[in-house]
């Protein structure tokens, strides 16, 4: 199929860069702006974006948003760049599912992980939790959890990498360029947080609240250039979609400071050695393997797109 889409050549590019961009951020406002524009998903000082009622509505209007943005990538893979119904699917992520790449770059996003995996599965006991199913159980009985791991995850990846990253692909952008040159609409979308945090937090200080969502915007731009690379890796929705839900779920590593079990019990200098020991050897390992384990034969692009 790589002669279908060539994106290391600028010989034959059915859009522009521009035109992909401008639709990006067409796609990301359609995304977020309907949440200030109906009374029930708009948040205000006595009406929080964690409202299980904002959080509904806001599921709905996302979805919306999200099935039209991919059927108008859709249709222009299938009358722009002329290719056929299963070549368009396969670059919109939905197939083949990629079960097996899935997987793969779930273990690889869990090398990065693996300090704070044994700080909760072993230090803090985590492990019974999932004997017996009380993560399962937050999931599919708490709104905020559910928008969290699922539907927020789900939602994003359908609008920046399934309807977003396809257009790039169609561009003359290289695909070097283009892991890092998306993520940033993609961290630009978050930015709308900082007045919803304002909201709920007039009395922080505006220049704090301003640092939090730099640092916001540097995450989740950084987060999106790695999912954004497992996409065109793998060619798989799910794939991106699983270290997305992952990585929430996750949060950020402790990079610094003692590492203690809840109780108290147990020796904390040794807590910390092993947890310190793991996070460092686990990013070592997911360098090592980061091309490895993403290596498969639905990827969107060859790896020499990639300048290997």
């Amino acid at each position: 199929m790589f002669h279908r889409l060539n994106p290391w050549s600028k010989d034959t590019n059915p859009i522009s860069t521009t035109t992909a961009s401008l639709l990006l951020v067409s796609y990301a406002l359609s995304y977020f702006l309907p949440f200030y524009l109906s009374p029930l998903t708009r948040p205000s000082p006595t009406l929080s974006r964690d409202n299980p009622s904002v959080i509904r509505a806001r599921i709905r209007s996302v979805c919306i948003s999200c099935f039209f943005c991919c059927l108008s990538t859709f249709l222009i893979l299938l009358y722009v760049a002329n290719l056929p119904v299963p070549d368009a699917l396969h670059y919109l992520g939905f197939w083949p599912l990629g079960l097996v790449e899935s997987a793969r770059a779930l273990g690889l996003t869990a090398l990065l992980f693996a300090g704070p995996l044994f700080l909760y599965l072993v230090v803090d006991d985590g492990w019974q939790d999932w004997v017996r199913g009380e993560p399962v159980k937050e999931l599919w009985g708490d709104m905020l959890t559910w928008r969290n791991i699922v539907a927020g995850p789900l939602t994003e990846e359908l609008l920046f990498r399934t309807s977003s990253v396809p257009l790039f692909l169609l561009s003359p952008l290289p695909v070097s360029r283009t892991i890092f040159y998306s993520p940033i609409i993609f961290g630009l979308a978050h930015v709308h947080h900082f007045y919803e945090f304002r909201l709920q937090n007039p009395r922080v200080p505006v220049f704090a609240a301003l640092l939090r969502s730099v640092f916001q915007f540097s995450f989740t731009t950084l987060f999106g250039a790695y999912a954004t690379f497992i996409f065109i890796r793998t060619g798989s929705l799910l794939a991106a979609f699983a270290v997305h839900a992952f990585c929430n779920g996750m949060g950020l590593p402790k990079v610094w400071g003692r590492v203690e079990r809840l109780d108290g019990r147990g020796s904390g200098i040794v807590w910390t050695v092993a947890y310190y020991a793991l996070l460092v050897g686990g990013a070592v390992g997911f360098w090592k393997e980061l091309w490895a384990l993403t290596e498969g034969g639905n990827g969107l692009v060859p790896t020499s797109a990639f300048g290997r």
